[in-house]
């Protein structure tokens, strides 16, 4: 079966290529909490864990937004960020729902749906962002991330290809 069926297929299953782009963001957020439940439960805060060669498991809670950019802002920032997440993540659905994008695009704005949506959960649950993931070299860290950290990354990068004149 060729992708093109097989995805077809797919996106008929969930009522459409409209409802199958909001379905993959649900379940970017059901991944993506799942992963932060089963950390908080397993790993105590501010402990580390060794996962894999260059990567270690973390229990760190960020406060601010990418890099902990405003971690430091004295709390306010939480409202602030989870208002624009879910403004943005309004936006997505408006446009997903309109299905005017496809391929590259669709895909982008699902995935930073998703990442939105799971961290604003997180901001409305407790206060902060779970952060799960370190990379690292050497003693050089990356600023630890999680699951939805990287969706947004992936779906800004997907936007970006398909409106640079590549193919949709």
């Amino acid at each position: 079966m060729s992708a093109r069926k097989y995805y077809g297929r797919l996106a008929a299953a969930f009522g459409g290529p409209r409802w199958g782009w909001l379905a993959l963001a649900t379940g970017i957020v059901l991944a993506d909490q799942g992963a932060k439940a089963w950390i908080t439960s397993w790993l105590p805060y501010g402990a580390s864990a060794a996962a894999a060669p260059f990567v270690n498991l973390v229990h760190l809670l960020n406060e601010g937004a990418a890099f902990s950019l405003f971690a430091d802002a004295g709390g306010e920032q939480r409202y602030f960020l989870t208002v624009v997440a879910l403004v943005v993540s309004a936006g997505l659905v408006f446009l997903l729902l309109r299905g005017e994008d496809t391929g590259r695009t669709a895909l982008g704005y699902s995935l930073i749906l998703g990442g939105a949506m799971g961290n604003a959960v997180d901001r409305i649950l407790r206060g902060a962002v779970v952060d799960y993931l370190d990379l690292y070299v050497g003693s050089l860290h990356w600023p630890a991330f999680n699951l939805a950290d990287s969706a947004i990354v992936m779906g800004v990068l997907l936007i970006l290809l398909g409106n640079s004149g590549a193919t949709r």
